[in-house]
């Protein structure tokens, strides 16, 4: 991505503050004092990852996709970060919880397709 037009510091973290219901992750704190252009880079690359206009999902959809991979993957800052964007957009509830359960669900399924080796190993044993 070229930096070209690229936003400032400042202006990335009043964009993160509006859209994430006041709240500017952490490490995204503590980079912009040490490492400004990650900053900057990483808002770029959001941008890209979740087209702010345009695209073919709603907003709605990328957040709720993105909060559950963050759910399954164990990203804390993901976790907390879109759900303060879900909560900036207004997402229902039950939506949130919806993708929790999907997200548990991938989790569960994950570990049950890991275990094939052992549950043929057992399910050969019974022959």
């Amino acid at each position: 991505m070229t930096t070209e037009n690229a936003p400032s510091v400042d202006q990335v973290l009043r964009n993160m503050t509006a859209s994430l219901n006041g709240h500017i992750p952490p490490a995204i704190q503590h980079a912009a004092t040490v490492m400004p252009a990650l900053v900057v880079r990483h808002a770029q690359d959001s941008a890209f990852a979740m087209p702010p206009q345009g695209g073919a999902l709603t907003n709605e959809t990328r957040t709720l996709i993105y909060l559950g991979i963050a759910l399954a993957t164990g990203s804390r800052a993901c976790v907390d970060a879109m759900t303060d964007k879900a909560l900036t957009l207004g997402i229902a509830r039950e939506k949130l919880l919806e993708t929790f359960t999907i997200a548990r669900f991938a989790e569960a399924t994950r570990v049950l397709g890991n275990a094939e080796s052992l549950l043929a190993t057992l399910d050969d044993d019974r022959s």
